[in-house]
Protein backbone atom coordinates (compact mmCIF):
# COMPACT_ATOMS: atom_id res chain seq x y z
CA UNK A 1 0.00 0.00 0.00
CA UNK A 2 2.89 2.34 0.76
CA UNK A 3 4.43 1.77 -2.66
CA UNK A 4 1.03 2.32 -4.28
CA UNK A 5 0.64 5.66 -2.52
CA UNK A 6 4.11 6.71 -3.68
CA UNK A 7 3.26 5.70 -7.24
CA UNK A 8 0.05 7.73 -7.17
CA UNK A 9 1.96 10.70 -5.78
CA UNK A 10 4.48 10.33 -8.59
CA UNK A 11 1.74 10.32 -11.22
CA UNK A 12 0.21 13.42 -9.67
CA UNK A 13 3.59 15.17 -9.60
CA UNK A 14 4.23 14.31 -13.27
CA UNK A 15 0.86 15.74 -14.24
CA UNK A 16 1.86 19.04 -12.64
CA UNK A 17 5.41 19.36 -13.97
CA UNK A 18 5.07 18.00 -17.52
CA UNK A 19 3.81 20.11 -20.46
CA UNK A 20 0.12 19.95 -21.28
CA UNK A 21 0.71 18.09 -24.56
CA UNK A 22 2.68 15.36 -22.79
CA UNK A 23 0.48 14.72 -19.77
CA UNK A 24 -2.79 13.56 -21.30
CA UNK A 25 -2.57 10.04 -19.85
CA UNK A 26 -0.38 8.11 -17.41
CA UNK A 27 -1.20 4.53 -16.37
CA UNK A 28 0.28 1.81 -14.16
CA UNK A 29 -0.74 -1.50 -12.53
CA UNK A 30 -0.40 -2.54 -8.89
CA UNK A 31 1.36 -5.68 -10.20
CA UNK A 32 2.40 -6.85 -13.65
CA UNK A 33 2.14 -10.62 -13.07
CA UNK A 34 -0.82 -12.68 -11.88
CA UNK A 35 0.63 -15.90 -10.37
CA UNK A 36 -1.41 -19.11 -10.59
CA UNK A 37 -0.85 -21.75 -7.92
CA UNK A 38 -2.71 -24.88 -6.84
CA UNK A 39 -4.89 -22.78 -4.51
CA UNK A 40 -5.60 -20.06 -7.10
CA UNK A 41 -9.21 -18.89 -6.78
CA UNK A 42 -9.17 -15.79 -8.93
CA UNK A 43 -7.26 -12.56 -8.49
CA UNK A 44 -7.74 -8.81 -8.37
CA UNK A 45 -5.35 -6.00 -9.18
CA UNK A 46 -5.54 -2.24 -9.28
CA UNK A 47 -5.08 -0.10 -12.36
CA UNK A 48 -4.44 3.55 -11.59
CA UNK A 49 -3.44 6.59 -13.57
CA UNK A 50 -3.78 10.29 -14.26
CA UNK A 51 -5.91 11.98 -16.90
CA UNK A 52 -8.20 14.92 -17.50
CA UNK A 53 -11.17 14.49 -15.11
CA UNK A 54 -13.47 16.07 -17.73
CA UNK A 55 -12.67 13.27 -20.17
CA UNK A 56 -14.07 9.72 -20.25
CA UNK A 57 -11.96 6.63 -19.53
CA UNK A 58 -12.34 3.15 -21.01
CA UNK A 59 -10.19 0.22 -19.87
CA UNK A 60 -10.06 -2.97 -21.94
CA UNK A 61 -8.19 -6.16 -21.00
CA UNK A 62 -7.69 -8.77 -23.73
CA UNK A 63 -6.29 -12.25 -23.16
CA UNK A 64 -4.23 -14.47 -25.47
CA UNK A 65 -5.86 -15.20 -28.83
CA UNK A 66 -6.88 -18.72 -29.87
CA UNK A 67 -9.05 -20.40 -32.48
CA UNK A 68 -12.52 -21.17 -31.10
CA UNK A 69 -14.81 -23.92 -32.41
CA UNK A 70 -18.56 -23.34 -32.01
CA UNK A 71 -21.01 -26.21 -32.55
CA UNK A 72 -24.77 -26.13 -32.74
CA UNK A 73 -26.59 -28.79 -30.77
CA UNK A 74 -29.41 -30.51 -32.67
CA UNK A 75 -32.05 -32.94 -31.45
CA UNK A 76 -32.21 -36.09 -33.58
CA UNK A 77 -34.70 -38.84 -32.60
CA UNK A 78 -34.78 -37.54 -29.06
CA UNK A 79 -30.99 -37.39 -28.70
CA UNK A 80 -28.88 -34.22 -28.68
CA UNK A 81 -25.99 -34.44 -31.16
CA UNK A 82 -23.44 -32.04 -32.63
CA UNK A 83 -24.69 -30.29 -35.75
CA UNK A 84 -23.29 -27.44 -37.83
CA UNK A 85 -20.05 -25.88 -36.63
CA UNK A 86 -17.87 -22.86 -37.30
CA UNK A 87 -14.33 -22.01 -36.23
CA UNK A 88 -13.38 -18.42 -35.48
CA UNK A 89 -9.70 -17.51 -35.49
CA UNK A 90 -7.75 -15.21 -33.20
CA UNK A 91 -10.50 -14.91 -30.60
CA UNK A 92 -9.45 -13.27 -27.29
CA UNK A 93 -9.60 -15.92 -24.57
CA UNK A 94 -10.46 -13.19 -22.07
CA UNK A 95 -12.15 -9.81 -22.50
CA UNK A 96 -12.97 -7.33 -19.75
CA UNK A 97 -14.03 -3.71 -20.13
CA UNK A 98 -14.53 -0.98 -17.54
CA UNK A 99 -15.59 2.65 -18.01
CA UNK A 100 -16.55 5.65 -15.94
CA UNK A 101 -20.02 5.75 -17.55
CA UNK A 102 -21.96 3.85 -20.24
CA UNK A 103 -19.92 3.94 -23.45
CA UNK A 104 -23.08 4.49 -25.51
CA UNK A 105 -23.10 8.03 -24.12
CA UNK A 106 -19.72 9.03 -25.57
CA UNK A 107 -18.59 6.40 -28.13
CA UNK A 108 -20.24 6.20 -31.53
CA UNK A 109 -21.18 2.75 -32.88
CA UNK A 110 -18.83 3.30 -35.83
CA UNK A 111 -15.83 4.05 -33.61
CA UNK A 112 -16.70 1.18 -31.24
CA UNK A 113 -16.81 -1.18 -34.21
CA UNK A 114 -13.58 0.17 -35.68
CA UNK A 115 -11.60 -0.15 -32.43
CA UNK A 116 -13.61 -3.17 -31.17
CA UNK A 117 -14.58 -1.47 -27.94
CA UNK A 118 -16.95 -3.93 -26.27
CA UNK A 119 -17.05 -7.67 -26.96
CA UNK A 120 -20.33 -7.26 -28.82
CA UNK A 121 -18.37 -5.17 -31.32
CA UNK A 122 -15.56 -7.67 -31.81
CA UNK A 123 -14.90 -8.59 -35.43
CA UNK A 124 -14.51 -12.37 -35.44
CA UNK A 125 -13.05 -13.90 -38.60
CA UNK A 126 -13.96 -17.39 -39.74
CA UNK A 127 -11.03 -19.73 -40.23
CA UNK A 128 -12.41 -21.14 -43.49
CA UNK A 129 -14.71 -18.39 -44.68
CA UNK A 130 -14.19 -19.11 -48.40
CA UNK A 131 -15.62 -22.63 -48.05
CA UNK A 132 -18.93 -21.45 -46.62
CA UNK A 133 -22.14 -21.64 -48.57
CA UNK A 134 -24.41 -18.63 -48.78
CA UNK A 135 -26.86 -20.10 -46.27
CA UNK A 136 -24.00 -20.66 -43.80
CA UNK A 137 -22.84 -17.05 -44.15
CA UNK A 138 -26.29 -15.89 -43.10
CA UNK A 139 -25.93 -17.78 -39.81
CA UNK A 140 -22.46 -16.48 -38.89
CA UNK A 141 -23.99 -13.90 -36.55
CA UNK A 142 -25.81 -16.68 -34.67
CA UNK A 143 -22.56 -18.53 -34.06
CA UNK A 144 -20.88 -15.24 -33.14
CA UNK A 145 -23.56 -14.52 -30.51
CA UNK A 146 -23.37 -18.11 -29.23
CA UNK A 147 -19.61 -17.80 -28.71
CA UNK A 148 -20.08 -14.56 -26.75
CA UNK A 149 -22.76 -16.20 -24.57
CA UNK A 150 -20.49 -19.14 -23.74
CA UNK A 151 -17.60 -16.84 -22.85
CA UNK A 152 -19.86 -14.74 -20.61
CA UNK A 153 -21.22 -17.87 -18.92
CA UNK A 154 -17.64 -19.00 -18.22
CA UNK A 155 -16.88 -15.64 -16.63
CA UNK A 156 -14.23 -14.84 -19.26
CA UNK A 157 -16.12 -11.95 -20.89
CA UNK A 158 -17.55 -9.08 -18.88
CA UNK A 159 -17.88 -5.33 -18.44
CA UNK A 160 -18.23 -2.98 -15.49
CA UNK A 161 -19.90 0.35 -16.19
CA UNK A 162 -19.00 2.94 -13.58
CA UNK A 163 -16.05 0.90 -12.32
CA UNK A 164 -13.55 3.65 -13.26
CA UNK A 165 -13.45 6.29 -10.52
CA UNK A 166 -11.71 9.66 -10.49
CA UNK A 167 -9.99 10.53 -7.23
CA UNK A 168 -9.11 14.14 -6.62
CA UNK A 169 -8.11 16.39 -9.49
CA UNK A 170 -6.61 14.03 -12.10
CA UNK A 171 -6.14 10.57 -10.59
CA UNK A 172 -8.39 7.64 -11.52
CA UNK A 173 -8.51 4.00 -10.56
CA UNK A 174 -10.32 0.76 -11.37
CA UNK A 175 -10.19 -2.83 -10.17
CA UNK A 176 -9.46 -5.65 -12.62
CA UNK A 177 -10.84 -9.04 -11.60
CA UNK A 178 -9.70 -12.37 -13.05
CA UNK A 179 -11.63 -15.65 -12.53
CA UNK A 180 -10.02 -18.92 -11.46
CA UNK A 181 -10.30 -20.36 -14.99
CA UNK A 182 -8.29 -17.58 -16.61
CA UNK A 183 -5.86 -18.83 -19.32
CA UNK A 184 -2.13 -18.29 -18.93
CA UNK A 185 -0.28 -15.96 -21.27
CA UNK A 186 0.25 -12.26 -22.00
CA UNK A 187 -2.65 -9.84 -21.62
CA UNK A 188 -2.97 -6.40 -23.21
CA UNK A 189 -4.43 -3.71 -20.96
CA UNK A 190 -5.62 -0.82 -23.15
CA UNK A 191 -6.66 2.51 -21.62
CA UNK A 192 -8.47 5.07 -23.79
CA UNK A 193 -9.17 8.73 -23.05
CA UNK A 194 -12.26 10.03 -24.87
CA UNK A 195 -13.09 13.66 -25.39
CA UNK A 196 -15.97 14.95 -27.53
CA UNK A 197 -16.62 11.44 -28.83
CA UNK A 198 -13.06 10.97 -30.09
CA UNK A 199 -9.99 9.17 -28.74
CA UNK A 200 -7.73 11.87 -27.31
CA UNK A 201 -5.05 9.50 -26.02
CA UNK A 202 -4.43 5.81 -25.38
CA UNK A 203 -1.87 3.57 -23.74
CA UNK A 204 -1.23 -0.19 -23.66
CA UNK A 205 0.31 -2.07 -20.74
CA UNK A 206 1.27 -5.75 -20.81
CA UNK A 207 0.16 -8.05 -17.98
CA UNK A 208 1.40 -11.61 -17.52
CA UNK A 209 -0.65 -14.53 -16.18
CA UNK A 210 1.58 -17.49 -15.42
CA UNK A 211 1.76 -20.64 -13.35
CA UNK A 212 4.42 -20.86 -10.64
CA UNK A 213 5.88 -23.64 -8.50
CA UNK A 214 5.17 -27.32 -9.10
CA UNK A 215 2.06 -26.39 -11.13
CA UNK A 216 4.27 -24.58 -13.64
CA UNK A 217 6.58 -27.60 -13.97
CA UNK A 218 3.67 -30.00 -14.50
CA UNK A 219 2.05 -27.62 -17.01
CA UNK A 220 5.30 -27.24 -18.93
CA UNK A 221 5.95 -31.00 -18.96
CA UNK A 222 2.40 -31.74 -20.15
CA UNK A 223 2.76 -29.37 -23.11
CA UNK A 224 6.30 -30.32 -24.07
CA UNK A 225 5.89 -34.09 -23.66
CA UNK A 226 2.21 -34.81 -24.25
CA UNK A 227 2.53 -38.58 -24.89
CA UNK A 228 4.68 -39.44 -21.82
CA UNK A 229 2.45 -37.22 -19.70
CA UNK A 230 -0.68 -39.04 -20.89
CA UNK A 231 0.86 -42.46 -20.22
CA UNK A 232 2.03 -41.35 -16.79
CA UNK A 233 -1.41 -39.97 -15.94
CA UNK A 234 -3.07 -43.28 -16.90
CA UNK A 235 -0.58 -45.28 -14.83
CA UNK A 236 -1.06 -43.05 -11.79
CA UNK A 237 -4.85 -43.29 -12.13
CA UNK A 238 -4.62 -47.09 -12.38
CA UNK A 239 -2.34 -47.30 -9.34
CA UNK A 240 -4.66 -45.04 -7.35
CA UNK A 241 -7.64 -47.25 -8.23
CA UNK A 242 -5.76 -50.43 -7.31
CA UNK A 243 -4.60 -48.90 -4.01
CA UNK A 244 -8.11 -47.75 -3.11
CA UNK A 245 -9.52 -51.19 -3.92
CA UNK A 246 -6.87 -52.83 -1.74
CA UNK A 247 -7.51 -50.54 1.22
CA UNK A 248 -11.30 -50.70 1.18
CA UNK A 249 -11.67 -54.33 0.06
CA UNK A 250 -13.91 -56.28 2.40
CA UNK A 251 -12.52 -59.27 4.22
Amino acid sequence: MKSLILALFGLSLCSITQPVAARELAVDLSKTVVPITASFDGSELLLFGAADPKADIVVIVRGPQHDELVRRKERVMGVWVNGAEMTFKNVPSYYFMASNRPIEEFVSPELARQRQIGYEEMILTLKNENALADQDKNSVSQFHDALIRVKKHQGLYGNKTGNVHFIGNRLFRTELKFPNNIPVGSYAVDVFVFRDGKIADEKTTILGVQKIGIEAEVYDFAHRHALPYGVLAILLAGMAGWLANTIFRKG
